[in-house]
């Protein structure tokens, strides 16, 4: 057996003489390599670790390959996975400073095809990028200097979708419906809300996170490359034969979900509702000043029989609306 020190010999050649030392001490004086060293194979060592149950390797993610002038076959659908980096969090006031993007197909049971286009683009914005901003995204004022998003080339990318999927499509979403008026009008997705993660085993949803449950790791915080980053994720299996999390998300976005507002519910009530769920509107936004909740439409009645038996305690209509993915993560404002 080849103990520490063979790493530092060549295997095939008989070692140099052996000099006595200090008691308890062997000195052995290495020969020279007689051949050139081989690089090992990799991927086959990483396997060999992982079989033993005491390793965990991680694989730097290779984006896949785009199958250039592929269109969807017959019985696909395609799905664009959008990220945005911006100068803020408030899209109100802050801008988008890079948009990335990838099309893929995929089948109604939630299988993915392939990679069939990407998108990246640099815009600079109205105001210059705060430091901060550029420790966070590395997008620094100078590559940004004179950019402009092509949103003729943006729309006509997101054309043909089905789906647009953002890892936090609350926040994604509103800025990409100020750019276009196309996204308004597109089914959006949330990796990030719209799976159980934890009810699959994983401690959080953030995407570094997933992606390294996923055995990959990659550079992070660009539009582009944190796209394909959450595809992998996406079609990475789950635990316990669950299937993919992409066919989980697509079967959260085909729901309907009922908001129901709580308009002028007794103010004791306040805590009930905040435990069994219900947001707090402050009214600023165009909503109603009010508490409210969004509910499976299946589960609508019971929790309008709720409302009326142990918050308002008598016969009431609140105000509903119902939400699919196409008003799913839009913004008030």
């Amino acid at each position: 057996m080849r103990g520490q020190a063979d790493l530092f010999l060549d295997y095939d050649a008989p070692p140099g003489p052996i000099k006595t030392g200090p008691v308890g001490e062997i000195v052995i004086k290495a020969k020279h390599r007689s051949e050139v060293f081989k690089a090992p194979d990799y991927e086959t060592a990483a396997r060999m670790l992982e079989a033993t149950g005491d390793y965990r390797v991680l694989r730097r993610l290779t984006p896949r390959p785009v199958a250039v002038s592929r269109t969807a076959f017959h019985g696909e659908k395609i799905a664009v996975i959008l990220d945005t980096e911006t100068t803020g969090l408030d899209h109100t006031r802050d801008e988008v400073i890079e948009l990335g993007m990838i099309a893929f197909t995929y089948d109604e049971e939630g299988g993915i095809g392939d990679v069939i286009g990407t998108f990246n683009g640099l815009r600079e914005p109205s105001l210059p990028i705060s430091p901060e901003i550029t420790r966070l995204t590395g997008i620094t004022p100078d590559m940004v200097a004179g950019q402009v998003l092509d949103l003729e080339a943006v729309e006509k990318f997101i054309a043909p979708a089905e789906l647009i999927i953002a890892h936090n499509a609350r926040f994604d979403r509103p800025f990409c419906d100020r750019l276009s008026k196309d996204f308004q009008v597109k089914a959006w997705a949330c990796s990030h809300s719209e799976i159980a993660w934890s009810a699959f085993g994983f401690e959080g949803s953030k995407l570094g996170y997933l992606l390294t449950r996923s055995g990959w790791f990659h550079q992070g915080h660009r539009a582009v490359e944190d796209c394909h980053a959450l595809l992998e994720v996406l079609a990475s299996p789950l635990p316990s034969e669950a299937g993919l999390p992409f066919k989980h998300l697509l079967a959260s976005a085909r729901k309907s979900l009922l908001r129901i507002w709580a308009e002028s519910s007794p103010f004791d009530m306040k805590d009930v509702l905040k435990a069994r769920g219900y947001r707090w509107n402050n009214g600023t936004n165009g909503r109603p000043k009010s508490w409210w909740v969004e509910v499976d439409e299946d589960a609508s009645e019971v929790e309008l029989t709720f409302l009326r038996r142990e918050v308002y305690r008598r016969e009431v209509e609140p105000y509903t609306q119902k939400i699919t993915a196409f008003e799913r993560f839009r913004s008030a404002r």
